[in-house]
């Protein structure tokens, strides 16, 4: 149960300040040109999403990458989590939601993905390394 936790710390204590300033900072204003999220953005629903999927990427490493050496199994880990978080986040999006660039949303958000996983996959890999 600890390496749970800290499992889901490890993808969202960097998840929520990554993502704030990233969408809500850094690139706003671009943001805000694509037309493609609310003006209220309600941050309660952002929080619980990165719960939700600390918890299932942290039974998921558990489950197939547990014991690999950190750079190993962060590798193996963004491998899966990469496209996967892609194709609901960046390639569901497009698809559904009107915005005034579909280009430039796919180059933000793919960029924000790759990120994002360099960020959280070796810290989450650290919490189930083997021990040597």
């Amino acid at each position: 149960m600890k390496k749970r936790i800290m499992a889901v710390l490890a993808y969202m204590l960097p998840t929520f300040p990554l993502g704030f300033f990233w969408h809500l900072t850094i690139f706003a204003e671009y943001y805000k040109s694509l037309h493609v999220y609310r003006e209220n953005i309600i941050i309660p629903f952002g929080i619980t999403s990165m719960l939700i999927q600390g918890v299932i990427w942290s039974v998921v490493y558990e489950r197939l990458f547990a014991g690999e050496p950190i750079l190993k199994g962060a590798v193996k880990f963004a491998s899966l989590a990469c496209p996967l978080a892609w194709s609901f986040m960046v390639l569901a999006v497009s698809a559904k939601h009107q915005m005034s660039s579909v280009s430039g949303f796919l180059t933000i958000e793919t960029a924000f993905i790759l990120i994002h996983y360099a960020i959280v996959s070796p810290l989450i890999a650290a919490v189930y390394a083997r021990k040597s």
